[in-house]
């Protein structure tokens, strides 16, 4: 049975000028993602992508469920094609719906004619298919207001489309129309959603991960890569970088007093990251910071340690709680692995009294024993860079 699949695009249709830009990224998107699962032609008319299988071994079912989890795409169906007649219509919904309406107790027929050529308006479609419909499925009662099963028939300018209920799709923007940024991917469960909420603003995101060996372990390094891994399910693959991070938080440990451990550590982070994805074309950061969440996220807090960069820094769960974290957390899937139990380098040294209300001269006080520029360039230098696919072999 030729099958094909209907994309509606969300707020891209409310572009101006600059839609086309949008469009021809999405649809590239929407090109590589499908890469793995056999050749599809992908194209865009009338504020939809159509996604056509071209190779009978396609894995379609595997294609469907990428389509679903790219972003720039509000919802998703799948549709049988016929000639743009009412008999073709007709038989096109018998052959492709007839099991789900031999099943349902009630249903009505909407159509939407795109083809204005069409000599038949909306309404008139659906008064005669559903017509048909009744006679053919009498246990099957019409029900225009709450019906259990609606039958969608769309008349576009290449065909007409027949197809069930839409499920939902990713929404947002594409990724790659709202530029690149480097996001502060810690083992917990806020950093990667923050990675995949400004994905889903269109921004293609790298990473960078702090490192404390042997305070923190290899298994705790590929808790780290396996998040990453999850989160391109929605923003394509990414690069994670991975930062030795031991000699710094040595030197904070010996050099700094107690309370300001965690301040000075993380200025250290934020610059390093700053370094790291300005030679790769970073134009801002993203951290999982949520307002009030631990002592290092008081406003006084994130000011003193958002003082060492001069990129915008995007914190997408700053005025959240929790619990609407943990669950963006479950429906991304991230949520298991975020709470396996290999910590990371954030808790090393963890001051026992943090300073919760610092000033930055305070913090420049405290830390002006460290030879800053060298660890940082030593931090720096240690990079590794490590491509990360959804398609990968899981890591935990």
């Amino acid at each position: 049975m030729n099958e094909i699949f209907l994309l509606k695009l969300g707020e891209i249709v409310l572009k101006g000028s600059n839609k086309r830009q949008f469009e021809n990224r999405l649809r590239q998107n929407v090109r590589r993602r499908l890469k793995p699962y056999g050749e599809f032609d992908v194209y865009i008319m009338q504020s939809t992508v159509y996604v056509k299988p071209m190779d009978e071994n396609a894995d379609v079912e595997g294609a469907w469920e990428a389509c679903r989890s790219i972003f720039g795409i509000v919802n998703c169906c799948r549709c049988k094609p016929c000639e743009k007649d009412l008999d073709s219509i007709f038989d096109a919904v018998v052959e492709y719906l007839g099991e789900d309406l031999e099943c349902a107790k009630s249903f009505k027929v909407e159509s939407k004619r795109s083809d204005k050529a069409f000599p038949m308006t909306s309404i008139q479609i659906s008064q005669d298919i559903g017509g048909r419909l009744a006679e053919r499925y009498p246990d099957c009662a019409v029900d225009v207001h709450k019906p259990e099963y609606t039958v969608f028939v769309e008349v576009r300018d290449l065909a007409a489309y027949v197809h069930g209920p839409a499920v939902p799709g990713a929404g947002g923007l594409p990724t790659g129309v709202g530029g690149r940024a480097m996001c502060l991917l810690s083992g917990g469960i806020d950093s990667p959603v923050a990675a995949y909420m400004m994905a889903k603003r269109g921004m293609e995101i790298e990473c960078v991960h702090f490192f404390s060996y042997p305070y923190t372990s290899e298994l705790a390094k590929n808790k780290v890569l396996e998040l990453a891994r999850l989160v391109t399910k929605y923003c394509g693959r990414m690069t994670v970088n991975i930062v030795s991070f031991t000699e710094i938080q040595e030197a904070i440990r010996d050099n700094c007093p107690e309370e300001f451990f965690t301040l000075i550590m993380r200025r250290f982070m934020m610059e390093i990251s700053q370094r790291v994805g300005k030679d790769d074309g970073c134009g801002a950061l993203i951290t999982g910071e949520n307002l009030g969440q631990v002592a290092s996220q008081t406003m006084e807090a994130m000011t003193v340690t958002g003082a060492v960069v001069d990129v915008p820094i995007f914190m997408p769960l700053v005025g959240m709680d929790k619990e609407e974290i943990i669950s963006i957390a479950r429906k991304i899937g991230t949520l298991e692995t975020s709470i396996l139990p290999y910590e990371d380098c954030c808790t090393v040294f963890t001051p026992r009294h943090p300073k919760t209300k610092p000033s930055l001269g305070q913090v420049l006080r405290a830390e002006r024993k460290l030879n800053r520029e060298e660890l940082i360039e030593k931090a720096v230098a240690s990079v590794e860079k490590i491509l990360v696919q959804y398609h990968d072999e899981p890591l935990i």
